[in-house]
């Protein structure tokens, strides 16, 4: 694999490979009316984008904005449709190749074949493997401090040039990076905010690795844990990673970053990990019962149909099915009857 990106944008760029890219982002989405409509037309639009990309005409829309209150309070900004196929066609043909490729393994957000559960499972590997080698140890807990809306554009275009030397890419990278119109913080909801937010983090998880010599790290986005012998080894090791972060990424890490005994377990995408156990946090829990209540009144009075509260709590089960919770069977029965969940096809 080439270290830079050289002459490959009007190499990658085709009719096919924009009907490509629209192919996989109507995926599961193939019902809204942005995309009904789209396909109505598909041809037409997708050649008329590819003169667009081709003459460098292409200009990024703007944004609609809303919020959403799972897992937190988050302010989405969404693209239009054909915005977001430019994002598929973009990430696919060349960050795919030429960045995410790179990553370091102990990175699991947003990547094929990683994701939430394999990172928890990843956790509890290290905590296994750290408990047969130094029985005792510590855990650095790190989350930074409102991520993407600190990420300096500047600084993840500097790390970008290092490997993109094609100035038509280039052009077309600072279209998607300045789309909202701000120099700081990447929109939540684009599949390519996703990809640019690894990728800055990646500058991380090569410096813990590389020159903290850090051995047993995971990241989930902005979310890390690593496993070190001792506390002195712990409190020096933080210290360096919050100068690195301030120094070279702009960033802080918040107040729920810590320093604890490996025997308190790790709270991490959800679950309470140790070296035995996945159990699912009393939060979740809370937050899972009060769900099905809310869906129950809405089928209830027809805001939602049964067959949608269905589809909505098929996530749900299977994100506790990873856990090891007493009596789960019958928590997951009272779960599935109240929807008749495992009829879902």
């Amino acid at each position: 694999m080439p270290k830079t990106i050289r002459n490959e944008y009007y190499k990658k760029l085709s009719y096919e490979s924009l009907m490509q890219a629209h192919l996989e982002s109507r995926k599961g989405k193939s019902t809204r009316k942005e995309i009904i409509q789209f396909n109505l037309k598909q041809e037409e639009y997708i050649m008329w984008l590819y003169e667009q990309l081709k003459n460098r005409t292409y200009r990024h829309s703007g944004y609609t904005s809303f919020y959403v209150t799972e897992p937190k309070l988050r302010r989405i900004e969404k693209s239009i449709y054909i915005d977001r196929i430019v994002h598929r066609w973009y990430v696919d043909n060349f960050m795919q190749e030429h960045f995410v490729k790179s990553f370091s393994y102990s990175s699991f957000a947003c990547l094929k074949g990683k994701g939430m559960h394999n990172a928890c499972l990843y956790v509890q590997e290290m905590m296994k493997h750290c408990k047969r080698i130094w029985n005792n140890y510590y855990v650095i807990k790190m989350d930074v401090a409102k991520y993407f809306q600190n990420i300096d554009k500047q600084i993840l275009y500097e790390i970008l040039c290092r490997k993109i030397k094609d100035k038509n890419l280039l052009w077309l990278t600072r279209e998607i990076l300045y789309s909202n119109g701000i120099d700081k913080g990447l929109p939540i909801g684009n599949y390519t905010s996703q990809c640019f937010a690894n990728i800055y983090l990646n500058e991380l998880d090569q410096y813990m690795k590389h020159k903290l010599k850090l051995k047993y790290i995971c990241r989930y986005m902005d979310d890390v844990v690593a496993l070190v012998n001792t506390k002195k080894e712990a409190i020096k090791k933080l210290n360096l990673i919050r100068i690195f972060l301030k120094d070279k990424l702009c960033l802080e890490l918040n107040r729920k970053t810590q320093i604890f005994k490996s025997t308190q377990g790790v709270n991490f995408c959800g679950y309470k990990i140790n070296e035995y156990r996945l159990k699912l946090r009393d939060r979740g829990k809370r937050k899972l019962k009060l769900k099905i209540k809310q869906l129950k009144q809405k089928v209830k009075t027809g805001e939602i149909t049964s067959h949608e509260a269905k589809r909505y709590l098929a996530g749900h089960i299977g994100y506790i099915k990873w856990a090891d919770i007493y009596n789960l069977s019958n928590k997951l029965f009272y779960i599935e009857d109240a929807f008749n969940v495992k009829n879902i096809d």
